[in-house]
């Protein structure tokens, strides 16, 4: 699939320019910490690094640097739709690349191919007792999906670091894909 050899091939560009960023500046302060605001969760604290979103206290989220607005305007919709797909907004996440519509259908067709629920997590649904919680059940579905975990089985078998996104990036695909009909069984019930 176009999206995992997109993806794929921003891994070793990331590692480098980290490497070089903690080689170059890897002693430099980029932050102090007061007592209070370890107690409130670190607001205002620069104490993690991440590439797919920031979010400013005035103007919200931003997406790859992008705010919601923008990427109302930028991400695909579907035909006749006013609002992005989410199929688009993840693969921004992913890649830091705007989807065209075609990469958009890629995924949304990926995703049907990986969307089948295993008989063994219907069995489990079923015998979750009535009244538990939808939010309990949706967790304890994506809990045993972990049977099926390709990157589980690869850890248990000592893959290198170096490939753990590989098979992350399969596990992902593979929930992500579920999720709407763990979602939908749950709510039937």
């Amino acid at each position: 699939m176009a999206l995992k050899e997109t993806f794929q091939s921003k891994i070793d560009p990331m590692r480098n320019r980290v490497k070089t960023l903690v080689k170059e500046h890897g002693d430099k302060k980029i932050s102090e910490v007061t007592i209070a605001q370890a107690y409130g969760g670190a607001r205002g604290v620069k104490c993690i690094v991440t590439e797919t979103s920031a979010l400013d206290p005035m103007e919200g989220i931003r997406f790859r640097g992008m705010t919601i607005p923008e990427l109302q305007k930028k991400l695909p919709k579907a035909p006749g739709g006013e609002e992005p797909i989410p199929e688009g907004l993840f693969y921004l996440l992913l890649t830091g690349d705007l989807p065209t519509e075609t990469d958009v259908l890629e995924l949304q067709e990926e995703w049907k191919k990986r969307g089948n629920l295993p008989d063994y997590l219907i069995d489990v649904l079923k015998a979750i007792p009535l009244g538990t919680h939808p939010m309990t059940q949706f967790c304890m579905a994506i809990l045993a999906l972990q049977k099926d975990s390709i990157f589980a089985a690869s850890y248990r078998d000592g893959m290198s670091k170096m490939d753990y996104w590989d098979p992350m990036y399969e596990d992902t695909m593979n929930l992500l894909a579920k999720l709407p009909k763990i979602a939908a069984y749950i709510y039937r019930k």
